[in-house]
């Protein structure tokens, strides 16, 4: 079996093997390009935060990381920039995210939760990833942006096609991007005619008033190219999905296996907001952070990689090392997790993080006051065979409003 079938079957198992006896070894990357993967705390830390790791793919030499093929008016985003662009990008949709707007979200997210619970029913079986782990964030993102509900399955596919390609068909992610970029084309001439009160409008309105103003009046800090509003927008609203889902969903299959931390939680939902910290700790959404491409010759625990080269950094390997967290392959709810890397770390820190965390938090605390009785139901889980999203593709529960 090859490293990377390995790190499918049995993750956590090979982050143990190499953080001991190859803390930097050389792998067969995501798209099939030869990569460095790094899986000490210390050092996937320190490197998040190295500005000579690059974003930007023009820094990937010949015959290095190819990746997922975008268009450019799709490619523009935060996720391939490096400072100044990054800086100037990122404060732009930062007010967005912010930890006032998003505790002026809560309630609208428990009023979603609630509705999707109360589709559920007061007892029965369903797969909690598609009946409530992923239509929760879609929602939440799509409101935000002002995506339209008629549209928001159709992202959902797309999304899941470009993450987990489905092997019965092959084309499915390719005929996505096309597909993605049509409907955001189709959504922002949309708001530019008609702008509502929604995250889109107000960046289109940046955007296009930063273009028409006068030289002397246009604030550089404020200027968006065409192509960075479209990026931006499909960043967000991708990433706004797809992180959290798996955070959500990864959370509820946690505490099924960890009945006494569930009734623990049910019976204090106080403890909530440390018990997210944990549980994306243990089991977070993405095992590795964007690839990384170095600008010159560096050494991370003694091994030189070479400028140019791909460095994957892995996020899960990091939260599971012993060295940074004792007994890590523990849930431990009483712990302190701070410090973990689910979220990533320094300037590319992901910029929905408190979002994230408030949907999380309110997704359980929804689930546990509702059903007294929640337990696995059917055969295991399935998760995703990708090593880019750590994520469930189905979740199936048994519920109850009743004690059994």
């Amino acid at each position: 079996m090859d490293l990377q079938a390995e790190l499918l079957e049995h993750p956590y198992s090979v982050y143990d093997r190499l953080r001991d006896s190859a803390p930097v070894c050389r792998i067969t990357g995501t798209d099939g390009t030869p990569a460095w993967l790094v899986t000490r705390y210390d050092d996937v830390r320190a490197a998040l935060a190295d500005r000579r790791l690059s974003l930007d793919k023009s820094h990937s030499k010949g015959g290095g990381y190819r990746g997922l093929a975008l268009p450019p008016a799709l490619d523009a985003n935060l996720l391939n920039m490096d400072p100044p662009d990054h800086t100037r990008i990122r404060r732009l949709v930062s007010r967005a995210f912010t930890p006032r707007r998003t505790e002026q979200l809560r309630a609208p997210i428990r009023a979603t939760a609630d509705r999707l619970l109360d589709d559920l029913g007061p007892a029965g079986t369903a797969d909690m990833v598609a009946a409530y782990a992923a239509p929760l964030p879609i929602i939440v993102i799509c409101d935000l942006l002002g995506v339209p509900e008629d549209r928001r399955l159709d992202f959902r596919t797309w999304t899941d096609a470009l993450i987990t390609p489905d092997p019965s068909r092959p084309h499915a992610a390719k005929e996505a991007v096309p597909a993605m970029l049509g409907f955001f084309t189709e959504l922002m001439a949309h708001k530019r005619t008609r702008p509502a009160d929604d995250l889109l409008s107000d960046l289109i309105a940046v955007r296009d008033a930063a273009d028409g103003a006068d030289g002397a009046d246009a604030r550089d800090g404020d200027r968006l190219s065409e192509d960075e509003l479209m990026s931006l927008a499909f960043l967000i609203l991708f990433a706004g999905y797809e992180n959290t889902v798996q955070l959500i969903g990864n959370a509820i299959h946690t505490l099924l296996e960890h009945p006494e931390e569930q009734a623990r939680l049910r019976k204090d939902p106080s403890a909530l907001p440390a018990a997210v910290e944990e549980l994306a700790r243990y089991e977070g959404p993405a095992p590795l952070a964007i690839r990384r491409f170095p600008t010159e010759d560096i050494t991370i625990s003694g091994v030189t990689v070479p400028a140019g080269e791909t460095v994957l950094l892995s996020l899960s390997a990091a939260n599971r090392d012993p060295a940074r967290f004792p007994r890590p392959d523990l849930l431990d709810l009483d712990r302190d997790a701070s410090g973990h890397l689910a979220l990533g770390h320094g300037i590319h820190y992901c910029l929905g993080a408190p979002l994230a965390r408030a949907e999380t938090e309110i997704a359980l605390a929804a689930l546990l006051e509702r059903y007294p009785v929640l337990e696995a139901a059917g055969p295991a889980p399935r998760w995703r065979p990708s090593l880019r999203a750590r994520g469930l593709l189905e979740l199936p529960v048994r519920y109850d409003t009743q004690h059994s």
